[in-house]
């Protein structure tokens, strides 16, 4: 017998939601064959069994969402191992009829007003009978909540005891978060009748009107003619904006941008594309020479190559490299090279191929995306001038590469004699985290970045 479990797709990542189960009970499963596909605030993507065998039991359905490390399903031989189970979940269902009966006790204690203790029974069989105001209680508490639900709430506002949690034992879920948030332009509203006592009760709406202009939209496809097209933001668009504002809210934010001459890098390319395709497959572009200088670079630099804990900075004594992957413009993820020190170019592009590849087909495991101590985001393909990107949190900086285009530039000889010439001249730009460092330090890490990238013998690199 063996427990699938939960697995933790992120750094930060708490909880996630069964979306689909690929087998049924009493199935066979073939080791690696993919068997749920999990949800979560950074990824959707189907989990591999870890070992062959039967599924005999499925504990969370789909729609679930429950905490990492949280007993999914049982893999077996199919020996009836359903028939153990049955009992123990049968055994907590009869704890709450013993409680009444309990209640009822002191009743006859009270033998002078037995009138009176009647009703007193009836009251609590209402609450016995609506499971759902229990859980509230220690929900408001704050001992349901996780830490991404925590957040959430926290960022928006909001009172966890107000919140109907449709998780498992009444547990607040971050989708029972995010619909309160899509219903509070109606809340806003709440406040009107308590004041209406009041002459100013009808300025409170009217204040909070210029503040609700999203809802307009939401109802423009109901008017005739309109024309407009509502589409609801999708979860990972939600969750994405959810952490962009954290991160904006808990890194102050500097920016910090050079333009690099890529020409040596395009010699390199221009006389190795063709050999480079035949050998591996597929196209070298300019961000694993990038990323290896990245890598150069962080290693003079260390306070680049670290994350936030609370009031310390941890520097990381290894570099393993995220790279943000475009999901089809649906949404976005940052797989992550593991130990990118180690790796020489040709290594480090081959790992940006496949990631790449497996994150767009969801076939990414769950230490692939954990760990990255510092992130780049490639908009550059798209011919960008400068993309000024957040902060991947805990970490303390994020790169951004902007499109290359040739242009005139001057050029100095070995004598130190100057000309025009047209190069390949692009942009990359440093959001950085000024608790962790200041703008000389940020600074000279670009210069440094630029001056590898300028001046690197990429052609023995690539051999």
């Amino acid at each position: 017998m063996a427990d699938i479990v939960m697995p933790q797709l992120g750094e930060s990542v708490t909880e996630g939601t069964i979306t689909r189960w690929f087998k049924a009970v009493g199935e066979s499963v073939t080791e690696d064959e993919p068997l749920f596909e999990v949800s979560t605030d950074k990824v959707d993507t189907e989990v591999p069994a870890p070992a062959g065998g039967v599924l005999t039991e499925i504990r969370v359905p789909e729609g679930d969402t429950v905490d990492v490390g949280t007993v999914l399903a049982v893999l077996g031989d199919g020996s009836g191992a359903p028939a153990v189970e049955a009992p123990v979940a049968e055994a907590p269902a009869p704890t709450p009829d013993p409680a009444p009966v309990a209640a009822a006790v002191p009743a006859p204690a009270a033998t002078p007003a037995p009138a009176p203790v009647t009703p007193a029974p009836a009251a609590p069989a209402p609450a016995a009978a609506t499971p759902a105001p229990a859980p509230v209680a220690p929900t408001g508490s704050g001992a349901l909540l996780s830490p991404l639900v925590r957040r959430l709430i926290d960022e928006h506002g909001l009172d966890p005891a107000t919140i109907a949690g449709t998780g498992i034992g009444g547990r607040i879920t971050r989708e029972d978060v995010l619909a309160v948030v899509e219903d509070r332009g109606t809340a806003a509203v709440a406040p009107a009748p308590s004041m209406a006592s009041t002459p100013q009760a009808p300025l409170v709406p009217a204040a909070a009107t210029p503040r609700s202009k999203p809802a307009p939209p939401a109802s423009a496809p109901l008017r005739p003619g309109s024309g407009d097209t509502v589409e609801p933001l999708n979860k990972i668009r939600q969750v994405t904006g959810s952490h962009m504002v954290m991160s904006k809210a808990t890194s102050p934010h500097a920016i910090t941008m050079v333009e690099v001459d890529y020409e040596a890098v395009e010699r390199v390319r221009r006389t190795q594309r063709t050999a480079f395709r035949d050998d591996e497959g597929f196209s070298l572009t300019y961000l694993p020479f990038i990323s290896r200088a990245v890598v150069d670079a962080l290693h003079e630099f260390p306070h680049m190559n670290a994350s936030v804990a609370g009031d310390s900075l941890v520097l990381h004594n290894e570099v393993h490299l995220a790279v943000a992957v475009d999901l089809d413009y649906q949404g976005l993820l940052a797989p992550v090279i593991a130990d990118a020190h180690e790796r020489r170019l040709r290594a480090i592009a081959r790992e940006i191929s496949d990631l790449a590849g497996r994150a767009r087909s969801r076939q990414l495991g769950p230490d692939e995306l954990t760990g990255g101590t510092f992130t780049i985001s490639n908009s550059g393909s798209y011919g960008t001038a400068m993309v000024i990107p957040i902060i991947n949190q805990p970490q303390v900086a994020i790169l951004s590469t902007d499109g290359v285009t040739r242009k005139p530039v001057v050029v100095v000889d070995e004598f130190g004699n100057e000309t025009i010439g047209i190069h390949s001249v692009g942009n990359l730009t440093l959001s950085w985290d000024h608790r962790a460092f200041d703008g000389a330090y940020a600074a000279a890490f670009m210069s440094r970045l630029k001056e590898i990238i300028e001046t690197r013998d990429w052609a023995a690199e690539l051999g």
